[in-house]
């Protein structure tokens, strides 16, 4: 007969889930108070200015808007492949060659094709350049065992260096006044704003990205096989599931959402291939998958908060004179806090065990 946990453990593990939860709220917050005070702010009114340049008008709401929309891209493609325990460290630079694909056929394919398949075609160019640069990480983790970490974290600076070679040389807009660009994008292949902002259907189709893998992987066969090979590699092999097969799928659908979030960078933010473009999205967005548990619902809160940090830390620039790298230390902390506090759960549990067989 199974035996079931006595009161003392749900108790127990019920203090123990607040205690984290409480460690991963307030650790930032203790942190972010030092050091404000340490650059001579008073911590109250600096975290104030922060949610004032987040929310304090539909301009600077609009803008946290926009930053967590890439966010919840490069989120995404970090979150599908943890769930096989794959880990992929490259959105940065799958971003970056999504937006070189997307320029690409902005500036030389799409204007010799009819104006109504333009976006489409720099769409799918986007993705297809995310996927292409995690195609090699992919099959060298599939075929050979090679630790993708490595591989997809070194083409984040190949990338960077491939799309600064392109818009600081043959790419270079000689119209540009001497500022390394490519040039702009024909109006017929940016995206529409709305609402006075600069928000695009980007932000929409994050989301539905977001709903679609959440019914993907829980509805679909495909989605089972991927828990079940992160569960347990040999078993979904012994079982008869294709490894090897779904390892490459799900980096390639991750470089795939990275990708678009370059194009929508490209198409819908700057109209054209420059610095800036590789903002660190791909890097912050390991945080937002984190701090999501690798929930693909969870992933759009997770990218907002970051996206309060990001955008309130600049303000905190405008309004108090403190360095906006503050939000980077922000950022850092809450992972580390969020960390923190998986330990504790982890402590807890075995500790629980433990009372149990005693």
């Amino acid at each position: 007969m199974a035996m079931h946990p006595c009161p003392y453990f749900y108790a127990m593990m019920l203090r123990r889930t607040f205690l984290s939860s409480g460690l991963a709220v307030c650790l930032p917050l203790a942190l972010g108070a030092v050091l404000f005070t340490a650059l001579g702010a008073n911590p109250v009114q600096a975290f104030e200015v922060m949610i004032e340049g987040a929310f304090g008008s539909w301009n600077r709401l609009s803008e946290t808007l926009i930053k967590a929309s890439p966010l919840v891209f490069t989120g995404l493609a970090v979150a599908i492949p943890a769930r096989m325990n794959l880990w992929n460290i490259g959105a940065e630079g799958q971003l970056v060659m999504g937006a070189v694909f997307a320029s690409a056929s902005a500036l030389f394919i799409a204007p010799v094709l009819p104006d109504a398949l333009g976006l489409p075609v720099i769409f799918v160019a986007g993705a297809v350049g995310g996927m292409a640069w995690a195609l090699g990480p992919a099959l060298l983790r599939a075929k050979i065992g090679v630790n993708e970490i490595i591989t997809t974290l070194l083409l984040n600076y190949v990338a960077i260096a491939l799309m600064e070679h392109l818009f600081y040389g043959p790419w270079r807009d000689p119209k540009g006044f001497g500022f390394p660009g490519t040039a702009m994008f024909a109006e017929a292949f940016r995206l529409d704003r709305y609402l006075g902002s600069r928000i695009h259907i980007g932000l929409l189709v994050c989301l539905v990205a977001a709903l679609s893998l959440y019914l993907v992987l829980k509805l679909t066969k495909w989605g089972f096989e991927i828990r079940v090979v992160g569960l347990s590699p040999k078993a979904a092999a012994y079982a008869g599931m294709p490894v090897a097969t779904r390892i490459v799928s799900v980096l390639l659908i991750s470089g795939a959402l990275a990708g678009a979030a370059g194009m929508f960078e490209v198409c819908g933010i700057h109209y054209r291939l420059q610095q800036g473009v590789a903002a660190g999205y791909g890097y912050d967005g390991i945080i937002a998958a984190c701090l999501a548990r690798f929930h693909p619902l969870a992933i759009p809160p997770a990218a907002l908060l970051l996206g309060v940090l990001i955008v309130g830390g600049d303000y905190l620039q405008t309004r108090l004179h403190l360095p906006s790298s503050i939000s980077l230390v922000l950022e850092a902390a809450v992972l580390l806090s969020l960390l923190a506090g998986d330990y504790v759960n982890r402590l807890a549990v075995e500790s629980a065990a433990k009372r149990e067989v005693a």
